[in-house]
């Protein structure tokens, strides 16, 4: 059963307060849902060598793809300091979902007033780079 936008909201929530941040303090909590309506949750997970971390899309995105998920079908992420804030991919994270992503993904994240805003994989990304099928 595929979740509504509240209960990933909720799961994103959920998993960013189990964020690894040390350095940053920024904790980030991403919860997908792929093609068979499972849901897959993923933190950020920080290291001092940086960049050894791994970004809450990632790990995710992991979660998925050992799960046997291959496609997203919803992604939402949220992150911030104390309080949320606006939370938007890295470069990295936009490019690893564009691998899972089709034009009717949806990918979620907060604005600066706390609502929820969408992108599709075209306007999070333009041009990005793919395999030939």
């Amino acid at each position: 059963m595929a979740a509504d936008l509240n209960s990933l909201r909720d799961a994103a929530e959920a998993v960013r307060r189990h964020a690894y941040a040390r350095y940053s303090g920024f904790h980030v909590g991403a919860a997908l849902v792929d093609e068979h309506g499972q849901v897959h949750v993923g933190a950020n997970t920080e290291n001092a060598a940086y960049p050894l971390g791994s970004c809450a899309e990632a790990n995710a995105i992991g979660a998925m793809v050992s799960a046997g998920g291959r496609r997203i079908k919803t992604i939402l992420v949220v992150g911030g300091r104390e309080q949320l804030e606006a939370c938007t991919p890295c470069g990295g994270c936009r490019q690893r979902i564009a691998e899972f992503a089709d034009q009717d993904t949806d990918i979620v994240m907060l604005d600066q007033s706390g609502d929820l805003i969408h992108f599709t994989i075209d306007t999070l990304l333009p041009a990005s780079f793919s395999w030939p099928e």
